[in-house]
């Protein structure tokens, strides 16, 4: 379910990244980023780079498989950062995604690492869309920055995120986690200021709405800090209610996704 338009996803790839760019304007890039365990600020900025410019590969060659992602995680070369270069190096990068991703048309097709494979390239402007605004409030909380997002934005990620913990990844079972999967198993996500959401955990595989209704354990705020909740980040206006532990595992089993060690 997508929201927005392709050309609002596009538009905020750069907008995103612009305001990331003005979180870290003269802080420290050697400062540890709290949220991704292991990478300094600069690091941060070099997996985002490299993130679009991953994406904006696919895209522009119309990838029918995977393309190597050493650029976006493999970051040890990359503990002491010169600012001047990083900023318009990751402006740069945004450019050229959105530029990319406009030229083929959001129906025109590539590989993405979804259930589908190959799929239409909206996908990727959707999700560089949220790794950026993520990744925005990691570069804030390590520079000292507020950190602010539009509700829509909020609203649509937040309901990425619960599309992908539909995904058989997200609940079959495995062998270092109980199930997920059980009877009376529901959850609430009480955004305060934008609605709410119901997950089912009682049939074959998890299923979602938007609604609320009674459930084993609930989790409430305002969307933007919901969000950072998801992706376990810092996230302290959030209140819980219920099974803390299905929480904890849900959030774990629906961040399946999140491979690379600063996701």
């Amino acid at each position: 379910m997508t929201s927005l338009t392709f050309d609002r996803h596009c538009e905020e790839i750069v907008t995103q990244t612009e305001r990331l760019t003005a979180h870290v304007r003269g802080a420290d890039m050697t400062a540890p980023v709290r949220s991704c365990p292991g990478w300094n600020l600069g690091q941060l900025l070099r997996h985002v780079g490299g993130d679009h410019r991953w994406a904006e590969e696919i895209v522009r060659t119309r990838a029918t498989a995977p393309i190597p992602d050493d650029q976006v995680n493999d970051l040890s070369a990359y503990t002491s950062e010169d600012e001047s270069f990083l900023i318009p190096w990751l402006l740069e990068g945004a450019e050229r995604l959105g530029a990319a991703l406009r030229t083929a048309g959001p129906d025109a097709h590539a590989w993405n690492p979804s259930e589908d494979g190959c799929a239409p390239v909206a996908f990727w402007a959707r999700r560089m869309t949220y790794e950026t605004v993520v990744h925005r409030a990691d570069a804030a909380q390590a520079a000292g920055a507020e950190f602010a997002l539009e509700s829509d934005l909020a609203v649509e990620a937040v309901e990425e995120w619960l599309e992908y913990s539909t995904f058989p990844e997200a609940f079959e079972p495995r062998p270092d986690l109980p199930d997920l999967l059980a009877p009376d198993r529901t959850l609430h996500f009480d955004a305060t200021d934008a609605g709410a959401w119901l997950v089912d955990l009682t049939g074959e595989r998890p299923a979602w709405r938007r609604g609320a209704d009674h459930a084993t354990a609930t989790a409430r705020g305002p969307v933007k800090d919901l969000l950072l909740y998801f992706y376990r980040r810092p996230a302290p206006t959030i209140e819980t209610q219920g099974d803390p532990a299905l929480l904890d595992l849900w959030r774990t089993r629906a961040g399946f996704w999140l491979e690379a060690p600063g996701e």
